[in-house]
Protein backbone atom coordinates (compact mmCIF):
# COMPACT_ATOMS: atom_id res chain seq x y z
CA UNK A 1 0.00 0.00 0.00
CA UNK A 2 1.63 3.27 -1.17
CA UNK A 3 2.08 5.78 1.82
CA UNK A 4 1.44 9.55 1.78
CA UNK A 5 4.10 11.92 2.44
CA UNK A 6 3.44 12.21 6.16
CA UNK A 7 3.34 8.78 6.44
CA UNK A 8 5.78 6.55 7.72
CA UNK A 9 6.89 2.47 8.64
CA UNK A 10 8.67 2.01 11.74
CA UNK A 11 11.23 0.39 9.88
CA UNK A 12 11.63 3.06 7.30
CA UNK A 13 11.78 5.52 10.36
CA UNK A 14 14.56 3.48 12.06
CA UNK A 15 16.37 3.77 8.95
CA UNK A 16 16.05 7.13 7.96
CA UNK A 17 15.60 8.88 11.31
CA UNK A 18 17.47 12.06 10.86
CA UNK A 19 15.91 12.97 7.27
CA UNK A 20 12.44 12.55 8.60
CA UNK A 21 13.52 14.93 11.71
CA UNK A 22 14.51 17.25 9.23
CA UNK A 23 10.93 17.03 7.80
CA UNK A 24 9.38 18.05 11.29
CA UNK A 25 11.74 20.55 11.82
CA UNK A 26 10.71 22.19 8.72
CA UNK A 27 7.05 21.92 10.47
CA UNK A 28 5.67 18.23 8.59
CA UNK A 29 3.52 16.08 11.41
CA UNK A 30 4.31 12.20 10.87
CA UNK A 31 2.22 9.25 11.26
CA UNK A 32 4.07 5.95 12.45
CA UNK A 33 2.56 2.91 11.07
CA UNK A 34 3.25 -0.59 12.56
CA UNK A 35 2.13 -2.21 9.70
CA UNK A 36 -1.02 -1.41 8.66
CA UNK A 37 -1.74 0.35 12.30
CA UNK A 38 -1.17 3.91 13.01
CA UNK A 39 0.67 4.11 16.61
CA UNK A 40 2.55 7.33 16.98
CA UNK A 41 2.56 10.86 15.43
CA UNK A 42 5.84 13.05 15.43
CA UNK A 43 4.83 16.86 15.28
CA UNK A 44 7.48 19.54 15.64
CA UNK A 45 8.15 21.01 19.66
CA UNK A 46 6.24 23.89 20.38
CA UNK A 47 6.93 25.01 23.90
CA UNK A 48 4.78 28.28 25.63
CA UNK A 49 7.58 30.49 23.88
CA UNK A 50 6.65 29.67 20.63
CA UNK A 51 8.27 26.99 17.62
CA UNK A 52 11.66 25.77 18.15
CA UNK A 53 14.12 27.68 17.10
CA UNK A 54 17.50 26.89 15.72
CA UNK A 55 20.20 29.29 16.43
CA UNK A 56 23.69 29.42 14.62
CA UNK A 57 26.59 28.21 15.22
CA UNK A 58 28.86 29.99 17.99
CA UNK A 59 32.07 28.76 16.53
CA UNK A 60 33.30 28.45 13.67
CA UNK A 61 34.69 24.50 12.74
CA UNK A 62 38.66 25.86 11.89
CA UNK A 63 38.41 27.14 14.90
CA UNK A 64 37.52 24.02 17.52
CA UNK A 65 41.09 23.04 18.65
CA UNK A 66 41.49 19.58 18.49
CA UNK A 67 43.32 17.04 21.27
CA UNK A 68 46.88 16.19 19.86
CA UNK A 69 47.42 12.67 18.43
CA UNK A 70 48.07 10.12 20.50
CA UNK A 71 52.13 9.20 20.99
CA UNK A 72 51.83 5.66 20.19
CA UNK A 73 49.69 3.73 17.75
CA UNK A 74 46.49 2.85 18.93
CA UNK A 75 44.99 -0.67 17.28
CA UNK A 76 41.48 0.64 17.80
CA UNK A 77 40.16 -3.05 17.22
CA UNK A 78 41.99 -4.74 19.26
CA UNK A 79 41.07 -2.05 22.15
CA UNK A 80 37.25 -2.67 21.14
CA UNK A 81 37.88 -6.37 21.93
CA UNK A 82 39.57 -6.55 24.64
CA UNK A 83 36.97 -4.05 26.31
CA UNK A 84 33.80 -6.45 24.87
CA UNK A 85 36.28 -9.53 26.57
CA UNK A 86 36.48 -7.17 29.70
CA UNK A 87 32.26 -6.85 29.83
CA UNK A 88 31.92 -11.18 28.84
CA UNK A 89 34.25 -11.90 32.30
CA UNK A 90 32.98 -10.35 34.94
Amino acid sequence: MKRAANEVRIADLKAHLSEHLRKVRRGQTLVVYDRDTPIARVLPYEDARGALQIRPATLDPKDVHLPPPPKMPVDSLAALLEDRNRDRNR
